[in-house]
């Protein structure tokens, strides 16, 4: 994954946030090999905080960055959805989860201009 960032956007990002099951010493190693600052890993599996990150304050900001990307795609998949996509072939998948983030989108929106009446 971290490849094909630097593949998009022609350089590695300064900091990653990764799911609990990546979490290793190699995973660790090789993204700090690419010149990543902080590499934080839902869980520690035996990793420090200070070998992952800079400092803890960098460390928890990133698990709750993650935690909110989590939240953001479980309430798609409560709310619009996401759990099961029914439409067949991956041009059609891609259409059906545009749908249904369009449609998160629109209804943010929609509240926000109520709130604000």
């Amino acid at each position: 994954m971290l490849d094909r960032q630097q593949q998009i956007y022609g350089r590695y990002p300064l900091k990653v946030a990764f799911d609990g099951g990546f979490a290793s010493k190699d995973n660790l190693a090789k993204a700090k090999e690419r010149d990543i600052k902080d590499v934080c890993f839902a869980k520690k599996r035996g990793l420090d905080e200070a070998d992952m990150c800079r400092s803890e304050y960098v460390y928890k900001k990133l698990r709750r960055f993650r935690a909110g990307i989590e939240s953001g795609i479980s309430w798609l998949k409560r709310s619009f959805g996401l759990t099961r996509c029914t439409w067949k072939g991956f041009r059609s998948f891609k259409c059906y989860v545009l749908s249904s983030v369009v449609a998160a989108n629109l209804l943010t929106m929609a509240r926000k201009k109520l709130a604000a009446v």
